[in-house]
């Protein structure tokens, strides 16, 4: 299997970090949306990061459907914890997560890519505001008395919150201020010390 996309892509990388968490080999190939838009064309139309080609040429994207593909070929180690109700607050954070990388995304672009001149003042207040409720709303659930929010032990929603909170500060620094989110910044802290983690590191 092929993994393609810049692993500064949140997408891109959560779904590195749980192949690697659930020792499944794939090659990564580090092609970038904009730098190599015609190779990454020729692999797949839409152009979409991150991308996952199976043995078999099947193409698919979407982070979610490829970790969800990646998991189902290794059950007795997928990354939710055990118990419908666990599952289901798993699912929850994963998609706060989610959402976290969504806006910081949006927010990046606004502000940098898109020109000074072409910017929408109302729209960076908007997004903002969305980005820093939806980190304060997952910092009222990220408190981890067993090491982790749901036990002993990274599940798909640590892996998730870990990735957007370090994409987050990279792209924007000075957006969310650190002091006012620490159980994020020590979960964050904690993946990112992991071996996974450490393997899809960028700069």
């Amino acid at each position: 299997m092929q993994l393609i996309g810049m692993l500064d892509s949140p997408f891109v990388r959560r779904c590195y970090i749980v192949s690697q968490r659930l020792g499944i080999a794939l090659e990564h190939r580090p092609l970038s949306v904009f730098r190599n838009f015609a190779e990454f064309h020729a692999i797949n139309p839409l152009v979409r990061a991150p991308t996952l080609i199976l043995d078999d040429g099947t193409c698919l994207v979407d982070s979610s459907l490829i970790i969800e593909h990646l998991m189902s070929l290794d059950a007795d180690h997928a990354l939710l914890p055990p118990g419908s109700a666990a599952q289901l607050q798993c699912r929850r954070l994963t998609g706060l997560g989610l959402s976290l990388c969504d806006k910081a995304v949006q927010l990046y672009y606004e502000l940098g890519v898109r020109p000074q001149t072409l910017r929408w003042p109302e729209w960076i207040t908007r997004c903002t505001g969305q980005l820093r409720d939806n980190a304060a709303l997952l910092e009222q659930h990220a408190a981890c008395p067993s090491g982790w929010l749901h036990g002993d032990r990274p599940c798909l929603s640590d892996i998730t919150i870990a990735v957007a909170w370090r994409f987050t500060h990279h792209v924007l620094p000075h957006i969310l201020d650190p002091d006012e989110y620490p159980l994020l910044g020590a979960l964050g802290a904690r993946a990112e010390a992991l071996p996974e983690f450490v393997a899809a590191d960028f700069e």
